[in-house]
């Protein structure tokens, strides 16, 4: 099936408006209200830039905005989205997969490759790489036209201690955190046991494979997890 459903013509959305779009989605997961400051600082902007912005895709029927409640997309600034979104992530997997850059180095690589790719040239990353289902640091790729696959995942500051499982990403974009991150085995399709959590925010501790990590309560919150929860017997 074809993708160009989008009823404003690709051209007329612009690589920023696509910027915008594409933090909207991140901030209210495509369906909450957005605060204005919060965009801004998403695309590292002044808060009237944003504004001003915001207002223009409200223009051309990208988003609903309203002043001291937010903005939040309409049905073609979901889609315009969704599909940046998946090209961005297209292209972190081809600087990881191809090119081998750590997966670090890649998110403000891709912002700026991504605005020189055109759909026939996504569509020939996406056959290279055998058509993968989620970037280098586990978020799903969103369809080619434009929907984003459900993941049923949770933080693992909200897994219970005990539960075994899988991490499926890490919502993380520090290079020095993403860095650490792998260099303790904590990146996606790891295997790992909540061993245990101290209370009151205190640091959990994994078991990955053989050995045991200790790590803190905000780094934690950043990983997250497919599990299922001890049984009766595993329990304390």
């Amino acid at each position: 099936m074809a993708v160009d459903i989008i009823p404003i013509a690709d051209e007329q959305i612009s690589d920023t408006m696509r910027d915008y779009l594409a933090e909207i989605y991140r901030l209210g997961q495509g369906k909450a209200w957005v605060s204005t400051t919060a965009v801004a600082d998403g695309v590292a902007v002044s808060g009237p830039a944003a504004v001003r912005m915001v207002r223009r895709l409200q223009e051309v029927g990208l988003v609903d905005h309203i002043p001291y409640r937010g903005v939040k997309l309409l049905p073609a600034g979901e889609m315009a989205a969704l599909l940046g979104i998946r090209r961005h992530r297209l292209v972190e997997r081809f600087l990881v997969e191809v090119l081998k850059y750590g997966w670090h180095e890649v998110h403000e690589q891709a912002d700026s490759l991504q605005r020189g790719i055109n759909q026939a040239l996504e569509d020939r990353l996406d056959e290279l790489m055998g058509h993968p289902t989620t970037c280098p640091h586990g978020d799903p790729i969103p369809t080619r036209n434009g929907v984003m696959p459900e993941v049923g995942d949770k933080p693992l500051t909200v897994t219970p201690a005990g539960s075994r499982g899988t991490i499926s990403r890490v919502k993380e974009r520090n290079p020095d955190k993403l860095q650490y991150l792998a260099s303790i085995g904590l990146v996606p399709q790891t295997p790992f046991e909540l061993v245990n959590r101290a209370p009151f925010n205190g640091p959990l501790r994994l078991r990955l494979d053989r050995h045991e990590q200790v790590i803190g309560h905000e780094l934690a919150a950043a990983i997250w997890v497919v599990a299922h929860p001890p049984s009766r017997g595993e329990r304390n």
